[in-house]
């Protein structure tokens, strides 16, 4: 009897696989649409967040949307972009034709930082791109503490040095 070393690593490698098999499977098997096979796809648009000095820019790909179909909302420092693509159906009678855009519902979600005001968002809409431009949070600024020498207190680090009255 051969004794084989159990590494943990792979066999959740392993796992993960066959989870990303198996729910790849669900979601994309072919169901029944109008008397046809179809594949249903979930539709999640591409998006991309950068981050400058002033503010946070999200650009994200709704091809074949109009602004009318989208929403963003902030709630609880998450901003949400919803909205649906509807699907166009066309009727063939002779020959053969495939469906390969995906359609439906999507709900994209961004955590943002604390302090993040609903007034310092701006969305724009243009040739099926969603740009939205998120204006930073201000940074708190550090709170200078006296530190007293013997009986006079002087600010360190600060602009202008201060004194306080004589502790009793």
């Amino acid at each position: 009897m051969a004794l084989i070393r159990w590494e943990p690593a792979r066999e959740l490698h392993t796992m993960q696989s066959e989870m990303n098999r198996l729910l790849g499977t669900f979601f994309d098997s072919p169901t029944p649409r109008n008397g046809r096979r179809a594949l249903v796809r979930s539709w999640i648009p591409a998006m991309d967040v950068v981050e400058n000095e002033n503010e946070y820019v999200l650009r994200a790909d709704l091809p074949g949307l109009s602004e009318g179909d989208v929403n963003v909302e902030l709630d609880d420092n998450v901003l949400r972009i919803s909205g649906e693509r509807k699907s166009e159906h066309e009727e063939k009678t002779d020959g053969y034709y495939r469906v390969e855009r995906a359609t439906g519902r999507f709900s994209r979600s961004l955590a943002l930082p604390e302090g993040v005001s609903a007034d310092g968002i701006q969305a724009n809409f243009d040739n099926g791109v969603l740009e939205v431009h998120i204006q930073k949070p201000e940074q708190r600024q550090p709170h200078k503490v006296a530190i007293s020498v013997g009986r006079e207190a002087k600010t360190i680090e600060g602009g202008e040095d201060t004194e306080s009255p004589q502790a009793a």
